[in-house]
């Protein structure tokens, strides 16, 4: 009998998996939307959410604070997201979606929604939020 592959129960691998599972039909709708994956999870984060500042958005996006610090002014001229100086520190500039870029992500959350029930409809709903519950506790580390 073949002993079990190392990369079969490598968590960083089976992670990558249900990664890849999850948005590789997905990706779809963001493209036809005329968005970026990054510009997606820019606004999926924004949305919903008070002002953030870019390090902290940069961090939420999985993403260097550069590569979001262009893309957040991109995006501002395309007025889906608005800067503006944070008022505990002027210094710090903080980003919020516009009414606009709520507007264009709002059907991409539902259909996330619904692809991601898709996804785990074999799970149980006690296995559901215990996943979810583990991989929030692993990001934090």
């Amino acid at each position: 009998m073949a002993h079990p592959r190392f990369v079969d129960g490598y968590l960083g691998y089976l992670l990558g998996q249900a990664n890849h599972a999850l948005y590789k039909d997905f990706d779809a709708h963001v493209r036809a939307a005329g968005l970026s994956s990054i510009e997606w999870r820019v606004l999926a984060t924004l949305h919903d959410g008070d002002p953030v500042t870019i390090s902290q958005l940069a961090h939420e996006v999985l993403s260097k604070q550069p590569t979001v610090t262009k893309l957040v002014q991109r995006m501002n001229e395309q007025g889906w997201v608005a800067l503006q100086a944070d008022p505990a520190d002027q210094r710090r500039t903080l980003v919020v979606a516009t009414a606009a870029g709520k507007r264009l992500v709002k059907p991409l959350v539902n259909k996330a929604r619904t692809h991601e029930a898709a996804m785990l409809r074999t799970l149980e709903t006690s296995e559901k939020a215990a996943l979810k519950k583990l991989l929030a506790k692993l990001a934090r580390g």
